[in-house]
């Protein structure tokens, strides 16, 4: 079930750092906008609940503001960047100012999007967080997805209309595609607004914090993960339209056309409701 938390309020940006002191500059191509305020960070790093796993992988880490928050945490960290000026700061002067080791930190330069999780801390569960690049935060929730067998708890930064989409419950305009197949797994948390102002560059929009804990049953939700992401992209690819008209191309079966929860749209349709329709799906396509 999504949630939308009203206890933490953000608190007013401290000062920023100047990231041109560690020479390092934001670039459009890779969506960075480099977190520069320390509160911020600071609640970002509390979003983890650090219990059921001992390893935390940062993903953009940049300058390091929200880094050094996670280090402070009773977990390994291994923080992950493509941005070689971002990773040769963290090897080197970030890691001297902070006294690391290679035995509760580590820096890798790697696209996450293309990289083997299953290399990172084999074996043990693993948590995600970051100031995710706009560009790709979809692409690295879906990821999540795929290896949820590992990834126990998810927090980070989104564009606030993106991290909405996430956590929104039926019967909502912002509630689609994402939000069944993130919250088959996972429990979505809307956690605080961050306004443009405490990023370098700023970007044009709010952003949104959020954190995902797997659910208990995840691992048998009731039908197969391939065949709910079938039956939800259909549905909401003609949102407008009733399932019995958006689900066409599943050669259902006359009889199980009639059935009531076809009359409705996607958007009226809980996730448990997804998940069940799916099951019956499967059946009836088995034994049409």
């Amino acid at each position: 079930m999504a949630k939308h938390s009203s206890k933490r309020k953000f608190e007013k940006p401290h000062a920023h750092r100047d990231t041109h002191d560690q020479g390092i500059k934001a670039k459009k191509h890779l969506g960075q906008h480099f977190l520069g305020d320390e509160s911020v960070a600071k609640n970002i790093a509390d979003t983890l609940t650090y219990v059921g796993y001992s390893h935390v992988l940062e993903i953009g880490p940049g300058t390091g503001v929200l880094t050094k928050y996670l280090l402070e945490k009773p977990t390994h960290l291994s923080v992950m960047d493509l941005d070689r000026e971002s990773i040769a700061y963290l090897q080197s002067a970030f890691t001297l100012e902070h006294k690391l080791n290679d035995v509760h930190f580590t820096v890798l330069e790697a696209d996450f999007l293309r990289y083997d999780l299953d290399t990172i801390y084999p074996g043990e569960q693993l948590a995600i967080t970051g100031n995710f690049p706009y560009n790709i935060s979809t692409q690295i929730v879906f990821k999540t997805i795929e290896h949820k067998e590992r990834i126990p708890e998810f927090t980070g930064m989104f564009q606030k209309e993106v991290a909405a989409r996430i956590c929104a419950d039926h019967g909502s305009k912002t509630y689609g595609i994402m939000s069944v197949l993130v919250q088959a797994f996972y429990d979505a948390e809307y956690l605080f607004t961050v306004p443009p102002t405490v990023f370098i560059p700023p970007p044009k929009v709010d952003s949104g914090v959020l954190r995902l804990k797997r659910k208990e049953g995840y691992q048998d939700i009731g039908c197969t993960q391939e065949m709910l992401f079938k039956v939800v992209k259909m549905a909401f690819q003609q949102r407008r339209k009733t399932l019995r008209n958006s689900l066409k191309g599943m050669g259902l079966s006359d009889e199980f056309r009639e059935r009531e929860i076809l009359t409705r749209r996607p958007e009226q349709i809980s996730v448990q409701e997804f998940i069940a329709l799916t099951a019956a799906i499967t059946d009836d396509i088995a034994t049409s």
